[in-house]
């Protein structure tokens, strides 16, 4: 596996940091990975599925959204839409400096970024959510107890994975605007959903909505022992071996 670090323009005009894993040989497919919210690129599911991947002849880039990890840019002005249109501009570099995705994958809340952002990456064949929400507004959920003081105050400070991040009103204004189900209505591409029927962060329920809204092709796919976070390592080895598999009449992966 070849690594190599990237950095390109997000959607706010901050420089944005990436990762790109390469097999050896020449890649039979790109994959773009969007992290879970406020994890970043190098969490554990997005680097063993990534490194896996590789395996299987496909690039993988994944990277920081705006205000996360070693991208610029402040987290606090961020919001739903601007990681969606990270996305976008990730997609776009890819295309330009290497070769446009076939393939898109989110972790959580990026499960439901890329099922947004799907529709304006025209070049993506297939479509991977891993433990995603149905509804961006779930996550307001995580720091629930901080609402009424953002809506009073405008931005309060929350403790998320153990680390201290400013939410401001219009991140939640931004997630109530999202429709969500119609945009997974309107894919084009094909879609995996997968998730586990543990998973406490996100419930399974989610899962079941996403699938629905969706068309055809679709699949489902229970990762029945694992965490949210896909913490351990046999996990999320599973998951990206289906991932593979499930692609490649879509992306032409090579076994």
């Amino acid at each position: 596996m070849k690594v190599e670090a990237v950095t390109f323009i997000g959607s706010d005009g901050q420089r944005l940091a990436a990762r790109l894993d390469r097999p050896d040989s020449e890649p039979v497919a790109y994959a773009l990975f969007a992290h879970c919210f406020t994890c970043g690129k190098d969490v554990f599911a997005a680097a063993r599925i990534a490194q896996r991947l590789t395996e299987h002849g496909v690039a993988v880039l994944r990277f920081d959204f705006t205000g996360i990890g070693a991208s610029e840019g402040e987290f606090a002005n961020t919001n739903f839409s601007s990681n969606v249109a990270d996305l976008v501009a990730a997609a776009a570099h890819l295309g330009h400096a290497y070769r446009a995705p076939a393939l898109l994958i989110g972790h959580s809340l990026g499960g439901a970024a890329v099922l947004a952002a799907a529709l304006e990456v025209p070049d993506s064949k297939a479509v991977v959510t891993i433990a995603a929400p149905s509804d961006p507004r779930h996550v307001t959920g995580l720091f629930a107890e901080h609402l009424p003081e953002i809506e009073a105050r405008g931005e309060a400070q929350v403790q998320l994975a153990g680390r201290a991040f400013r939410i401001k009103r219009q991140f939640l204004a931004d997630v109530a605007e999202q429709n969500l189900a119609a945009r997974i209505a309107r894919l084009r591409q094909a879609l995996l959903v997968m998730h586990s029927p543990r998973d406490a962060t996100v419930d399974v329920s989610n899962a079941t909505r996403i699938f629905m809204a969706a068309k055809h092709p679709k699949s489902f796919v229970s990762l029945d022992h694992a965490d949210h976070l896909l913490s351990a390592r046999a996990d999320a080895v599973y998951a990206a071996n289906v991932v593979a598999a499930w692609a490649e009449p879509y992306i032409a992966l090579r076994v």
